[in-house]
């Protein structure tokens, strides 16, 4: 996925000179809101790991507190969030998620079933380290039934690798056999099969299921199933074929009808700028009538819709 973000490391990039920027742009009177966003969405993560400490060691003050307390509202989170390393920032979501009043669900979903084997690892080491308690813990404290199985599957990072050819046939009719064949559903097979094969090996899976039973996965899965089990089930299922195509519906649900899940949005653009972005839009526009860039416009206002353009990178015509 290398190089497929819209942000990139910044050439030329002095973190000292960055760092002054900043600092003038929230001295004094006022602040110069276009001079901040302009900066951080031009620079990388990690560069703008750089510009924090060169900031702590130029003006002896924390870059983010600054930022804290000079920005507001909507811009505010979406900076905020620019400033956070991935690995932490995904698991400040999975945190916020499990310890405020009541509990996320569609965060722990969208982290849990979209992020590498590898990157759960990490996630779930650095949450013991941040916080001195153990993730699978947490979640399993928060969840209950087959939505909680699912996500402990998907929290033991293990997904196979490759395609088990001599699997797929069996898999499509265990499948089968366990939702459209029978009165009632088998969750526990759908949980075991969907949270451990492989994306390339579920996409064919997926093929071998639909000659089976005449549906797509998709359909069975809506109508076997109900609730949180259902979205995490749909939610892996989207990853297994397209990553970028299921944050790109993700975006669109963010956004579509009567008000804004900013929140989602934040998530989304934030984290997906430096990783996949370019290929959320090229799906965004396949999917639907109109552009990531345009629905953005149209959803958003002020230095929280600048921001976001900038991330989002352009329009697809």
């Amino acid at each position: 996925m290398a190089g497929r973000g819209t942000v990139k490391p910044h050439s030329g990039f002095n973190a000292n000179d960055d760092a002054e920027v900043l600092y003038k742009a929230m001295k004094g009177l006022g602040t110069d809101e276009a001079a901040i966003l302009q900066l951080l969405t031009a620079r990388s993560n990690a560069q703008r790991q750089e510009i924090k400490a060169a900031y702590k060691t130029l003006h002896g003050k924390d870059l983010v507190d600054n930022l804290k307390s000079e920005l507001g509202g909507k811009f505010e989170s979406l900076i905020v969030a620019l400033m956070i390393p991935p690995i932490m920032y995904d698991v400040k979501c999975l945190r916020d998620a499990i310890k405020g009043a009541g509990t996320d669900e569609k965060v722990l979903v969208e982290i849990l079933a979209s992020r590498s084997p590898n990157e759960v690892s990490q996630i779930k080491s650095l949450y013991k380290r941040e916080h001195n308690d153990d993730l699978e813990e947490d979640v399993c404290g928060d969840t209950g039934g087959h939505f909680q199985r699912m996500l402990v599957v998907l929290l033991q990072a293990s997904r196979q690798q490759g395609i088990q050819e001599d699997l797929i046939q069996s898999d499509a009719q265990a499948l089968f056999a366990a939702g459209e064949q029978k009165f009632g559903t088998d969750e526990g097979q759908f949980i075991t099969i969907l949270g451990n094969r492989s994306n390339a090996h579920l996409r064919k899976v997926f093929e071998e299921y639909r000659k089976l039973s005449g549906y797509e996965i998709e359909e069975s899965i809506q109508r076997e199933t109900s609730g949180t089990l259902q979205e995490v089930l749909l939610a892996v299922v989207k990853c297994a074929r397209s990553v970028p195509g299921y944050f790109a519906d993700s975006l669109y649900s963010a956004m579509k009808g009567a008000g804004t899940d900013d929140k989602t949005l934040i998530r989304i653009m934030a984290s997906r700028s430096e990783v996949d972005m370019l290929d959320i839009r090229a799906e965004f526009r396949k999917r639907f009538a109109t552009s990531l860039h345009k629905m953005i416009q149209g959803d958003t206002s002020g230095d929280y819709r600048k921001a976001l353009l900038l991330l989002c990178g352009g329009d697809d015509a």
